[in-house]
């Protein structure tokens, strides 16, 4: 079987044909002319085609050696501007941060000049998009993503839990009839499409019948949902992982109070598991425990004040049909 050429002599064949000459290229790669040349003869041997056309002392390219050079100086480009990004990786620190659009602005975000306050020689990327990170392809140290925890291939921690329930501004509220469950007859009930959790879900497992004069709203975003009810426009069914602040300062308030709070991990950070070893993702991963802890002592004292019971639920089983 015949020896595969190193990459030695893709590096001294494109270097020639780039300087023209094996002299200069032997200048460029500080070996002996003699050294070229036999890395040259040598390619050519086991690939089994003349790459140049030898006139004196300079050389021309034949059609084989053209199809080489550029696929060998493609593949070198590609090599030498992935060890610059590894040098750039060493001197800087630097996290690479993919969130789900929504969690990003009302969750993360207010919480990440901490981040920044406690490593302030860190650099910090946050890229929100709503598709999950290729990470064979996309410069991306981790990634927090909504769904029930179905993903495959990657390393999968649980980060924040949805507790989900109806909620409105006092404002709406008021101008609402009857109690509990009985004030969602008439009003306008407010959806997000990428929630995990609708309002079809809620009121089959509570038991209740869609009335023909609800009204409706569907959001693309969760975010989108809750201003619009903040703004007075309806009842979103949204989760305190997204509206515990909007809560605890009173602009939205929970609607059926004697309904349970709907719990379940919603939110995980993914990774292929050999990112775990990375110090980037280690230290984010210290920290958004820390601010999970706090925010879990935040929905406690939500329930409390409030008269609310939590139950778990099956995400996976019961909000995705299986």
């Amino acid at each position: 079987m015949t020896r595969q050429p190193n990459l030695n002599a893709y590096l001294y064949f494109e270097t020639v044909a780039r300087r023209g000459t094996v002299t200069r290229a032997a200048e460029e790669l500080s070996v002996s002319p003699s050294a070229v040349s036999q890395q040259i003869k040598l390619l050519e041997q086991q690939l089994g085609v003349k790459l140049f056309r030898r006139g004196g002392r300079q050389l021309s390219l034949t059609l084989e050696g053209e199809q080489l050079f550029q696929a060998s100086g493609t593949a070198l480009r590609m090599l030498r501007a992935a060890q610059q990004g590894l040098g750039k990786t060493r001197e800087n620190r630097r996290l690479n941060l993919r969130v789900t659009p929504s969690f990003g602005v009302r969750w993360l975000g207010p919480r990440l000049s901490d981040f920044v306050a406690r490593h302030p020689d860190w650099d910090l990327r946050v890229d929100a998009a709503p598709d999950p990170t290729d990470f064979e392809a996309e410069i991306m140290d981790l990634d927090i993503r909504s769904g029930t925890g179905a993903w495959s291939g990657f390393h999968m921690a649980p980060v924040v839990q949805d507790q989900v329930l109806p909620l409105a501004s006092p404002g709406y509220l008021s101008g609402l009839a009857g109690e509990g469950a009985a004030r969602l007859d008439g009003a306008r009930l407010i959806d997000s499409a990428r929630a995990l959790c609708k309002w079809d879900f809620w009121l089959f497992r509570n038991g209740l019948e869609t009335e023909a004069n609800r009204k409706s709203v569907l959001m693309d975003r969760s975010t989108m949902a809750l201003q619009l009810a903040l703004d007075g426009a309806g009842i979103v069914l949204e989760s305190l992982a997204l509206a515990a602040r909007d809560v605890a300062a009173g602009r939205l308030v929970p609607v059926t109070p004697e309904r349970p709070v709907l719990s379940f991990p919603a939110y995980w950070a993914l990774c292929p598991p050999r990112y775990l070893n990375r110090r980037a993702v280690k230290l984010f991963l210290a920290w958004i425990d820390q601010q999970v802890a706090e925010h879990q002592a935040a929905v406690v004292r939500i329930v409390a004040q409030h008269g609310l019971r939590v139950e778990e639920i099956d995400a996976e089983g019961e909000l995705s049909g299986a």
